[in-house]
């Protein structure tokens, strides 16, 4: 039978569906799952729908759709899959086919944040201002509890607090400053500068900055993801090693070579970037301040499942004198996933209220959070169960 997947838009490949065999060992590891417990909420029966579409057996709208919205991309399955299969891809791929697909009204009020206003650095500080004047006037109360437990908390102070000059000297290292993190994360920003500058760097950040990509890769916009990996790597690649202090920003990164693999012009130069990738708790920097407490960690899932990066993150707090402390949920996703608690609120909820629980259960009064998304949905549920713990990220508490 012909595949019915969209003509033109990138789809699941063959190859890669196939190193799918169904064994269910994912099923444990899924969020949703988890939640549900209903087939069509593991990775595995996502695959086994877009096994369908490529077998013409159905459309990659209904049903399809729902099953690829409802995933969150944590990528948990690929750390517990032992046939390696590349759910990462697979996913965003069958989401590609999604939006095409979608009508294109919806379709344009989707794009319009992600293309229209985070894809644009000025546009991304122009909100992040308004941001700031909403909740200096307590405006944001106003507006739906969804969008509040997804909004950031952004101050006109750090919205007028530069960046530092260049820190230290050595090799040329560049931070991505990107989009959220641009906004609403200064401090660790700064941390991660002061860090780079102690790991023997020569600390820059780039002439104009902007978004990565990895939110519109993640939506299925993966034209626009290509555009922004292009501008990136083109304003970057001069830096000897080029640093990213969010989890699903690094992690996105050291995915160029495959975003762009198809484009002769950019192949080469996706790959090179890539490998002189590094998340910032990689740097290898004394920290600048003693802790002397118990610091809770939260693992974000573009760090543990599609990094491979954990250890790391307890290394940086335990060489600072901090004793880290694992939440005992097995690394289970927060349910903020990029826009995703926009977009599933209902399971978004959940999922950050069982985060806050694990994380208040430690006793720890700060908790270790190196992914922007994740910091804003854990602060948020934390606060909304009265909780005072600080959410702060790992190179933050021991600058």
């Amino acid at each position: 039978m012909s595949a019915n997947w969209i003509p033109g838009v990138p789809a699941p490949t063959h190859d890669d569906l196939n190193t799918c065999v169904q064994c269910g060992l994912c099923l444990p590891h899924c969020p949703t799952f988890r939640v549900t417990g209903l087939e069509t909420s593991s990775p595995r029966g996502r695959i086994a729908a877009m096994r369908a579409v490529q077998e013409g057996q159905a459309t990659v709208d209904g049903d399809f759709t729902r099953f690829t919205d409802e995933c969150l991309a944590c990528r948990a399955c690929e750390a517990a899959c032992p046939s390696s299969v590349p759910y990462g891809r697979l996913i965003e791929a069958a989401r590609a086919q999604t939006e095409a697909a979608r009508p294109v009204a919806e379709r344009a009020v989707r794009r319009a944040g992600i293309n229209g206003v985070i894809g644009h650095r000025r546009l991304t500080r122009l909100m992040g201002w308004g941001l700031a004047v909403m909740q200096a006037l307590r405006l944001d109360r106003l507006a739906p509890a969804r969008l509040r437990m997804a909004t950031p908390r952004v101050t006109l102070r750090g919205m007028r607090q530069p960046l530092p000059e260049p820190v230290g000297d050595g090799p040329e290292a560049m931070l991505l400053t990107g989009c959220v993190m641009d906004i609403a994360f200064r401090p660790a920003h700064r941390a991660t500068l002061h860090a780079m500058g102690r790991a023997g760097y020569r600390a820059t950040t780039p002439a104009q900055g902007g978004c990565c990509g990895a939110l519109a890769a993640h939506a299925g916009e993966v034209e626009e993801a290509r555009h922004l990996a292009r501008q990136r790597i083109a304003e970057m690649e001069g830096a000897q090693v080029v640093v990213a202090d969010s989890a699903g920003c690094s992690a996105h990164l050291r995915s160029y070579g495959h975003l762009l693999a198809d484009d002769p012009a950019w192949a080469d130069r996706a790959r090179a970037f890539s490998a002189r990738v590094r998340d910032a708790v990689e740097l290898d920097a004394p920290p600048a301040r003693t802790v002397d407490e118990r610091v809770a960690v939260h693992d974000a899932c573009h760090h543990l499942h599609a990094q491979g990066i954990g250890p790391e993150v307890r290394r940086v707090l335990r060489d600072a004198g901090a004793t880290p402390v694992d939440l005992g949920d097995g690394g289970r996703c927060c349910g903020a996933g990029g826009i995703y608690n926009v977009l599933e609120p209902e399971m978004a909820a959940t999922l950050g209220e069982q985060k806050a629980r694990a994380i208040m259960a430690t006793g720890a009064r700060v908790v270790a959070v190196a992914n922007p998304g994740c910091a804003i949905q854990i602060r948020n549920h934390l606060r909304a169960q009265g909780s005072e713990i600080q959410v702060r990220h790992p190179l933050e508490i021991v600058d």
